[in-house]
């Protein structure tokens, strides 16, 4: 079983940056692919990032190629998004989502466990 737990979401400018964490309970996090996806309103939820256990593996969604970075630290059992130019229709809630594997996987249905989420609102 493993718990998560979002934080640092907010409101930011377009253009602004924001970093998400998600803290993992548990003595196994390092055997977890860890995922970020987001929910924007009436929307379906979508794939954001994803990182492998060993942490040299990564996914991007195209919408965020090239502006956020999925990076883990296993010591620490957290996994984070820097999210950099962000945009407005990056607006949405932000979860974590893990699941024990070692290929990528960016369909939400593969994650057996997620957070609760975070708000994460670009304003212009």
């Amino acid at each position: 079983q493993v718990q998560l737990v979002e934080s640092g979401g907010g409101l930011v400018q377009a253009g602004g940056s924001l970093r998400l964490s998600c803290a993992a309970s548990g003595r196994t996090f390092s055997s977890y692919a860890m995922a970020w996806f987001r929910q924007a309103p009436g929307e379906e939820r979508e794939f954001v990032a994803v990182i492998l256990r060993s942490g040299g593996i990564t996914r991007y969604a195209d919408s965020v190629k090239g502006r956020f970075t999925i990076f883990r630290d296993n010591a620490k059992n957290t996994v984070y998004l820097q999210m950099n130019s962000l945009k407005l229709e990056d607006t949405a809630v932000y979860y974590c989502a893990a699941e024990v594997s070692v290929v990528v996987s960016t369909t939400a249905s593969d994650y057996d466990y997620w957070g609760q989420g975070t708000q994460v609102t670009v304003s212009s």
